[in-house]
């Protein structure tokens, strides 16, 4: 189970997007806050307006987390969620990885954008490092996510689960159960999802073949959804017992145009993957499909790094 959680912060309001989360995740999964600011060294002499500020956001989120204890009914069988504001000097990335492995931090939630617009805490920048360097769960929220999709919107909760048949990918399922377990499994629908490839148009197959080009893509591509079917039955059978509401979907195309897609046409309140796939650390981790989907949706991602 987790109990502790990391808000990153950086000042600004973009940043700030993980406030209706954390709320949400302290208030219904008993969780203490921790919200970080990293201040640098050429700042350090602004380092008491930062401490107010870390100090003031803390109050911001630990009062609107009683208030969800409390509209929940969960305040009666726990304790009000408690959460303080930390400032560190240093590097951002750098700090928050150091702060969370040795404060037993569970699950750090940040945002994917910040003061400096998509750079700073995007890709190539703080949100990529701690996501690299993690031994925990990172929870990334983009700015701009959609007010229904947001958890104010319990206590129905549905999470979409990209699995590519490794073991890796399988990585994320005790934290699948975690999460929905932790304040009710009958209340969360999990989607097991299976993108299945077709094969590429090639100009090296043979004319005298007995099936066409097209005949030979359907084909493979019944035989793969097949497989695909069998595969997810199998995980879910793995979690049979459980409690967990778990669905099995299986599509073709490409991993991440498809995940995206079925992530955007429906309100999933989470996707929840593995940062590594069946090629390795560059199949589902940054510059492929983890990215791309990162990029493709406004849907928050918790992503697991395997070992």
């Amino acid at each position: 189970m987790y109990k502790k959680m990391l808000v990153p912060l950086d000042g600004s309001e973009l940043a700030e997007v993980v406030f209706a989360y954390a709320k949400e995740l302290a208030g219904r999964l008993d969780l203490s806050l921790v919200l970080l600011h990293v201040c640098s060294p050429a700042a350090q002499e602004f380092a008491p307006m930062h401490q107010k500020y870390i100090e003031r956001a803390a109050d911001i989120v630990e009062r609107q987390s009683r208030e969800v204890q409390e509209q929940s009914g969960i305040k009666k069988g726990g304790k009000p969620v408690e959460a303080r504001g930390v400032l560190v000097i240093g590097n951002p990335a750098a700090e928050i990885i150091d702060y969370s492995e040795k404060n037993n931090i569970d699950i750090i939630c940040m945002a994917t954008h910040g003061h400096s617009g998509v750079r700073r805490w995007a890709l190539g920048g703080v949100a990529d490092k701690v996501l690299r360097a993690s031994k925990v769960p990172v929870w990334l929220v983009r700015a701009g996510v959609p007010d229904e999709i947001v958890y104010d919107e319990w206590p129905k909760r549905t999470m979409l689960v990209p699995l590519d048949g490794s073991k890796m990918s399988e990585s994320v399922l005790p934290h699948v159960e975690a999460l929905a377990k932790q304040r009710g499994a009958e209340l969360v629908d999990i989607i097991l999802l299976r993108v299945c490839d077709i094969p590429v148009v090639s100009s090296d197959y043979p004319s005298d073949m007995p099936l066409s080009w097209e005949e030979h893509v359907r084909r493979i591509t019944e035989y793969r959804k097949h497989l695909a079917e069998r595969y997810l039955a199998g995980v879910e059978k793995q979690l049979e017992g459980t409690g967990l509401n778990v669905q099995c979907e299986v599509l073709t195309g490409d991993p991440a145009e498809q995940i995206i897609n079925h992530a955007n046409k429906n309100p999933f309140n989470l996707i929840v993957m593995s940062t590594y796939g069946r090629s390795g650390l560059q199949w589902w981790t940054w510059g492929s499909v983890a990215e791309k989907v990162l990029q493709g949706t406004s849907r928050p991602i918790f992503l697991v790094r395997p070992g």
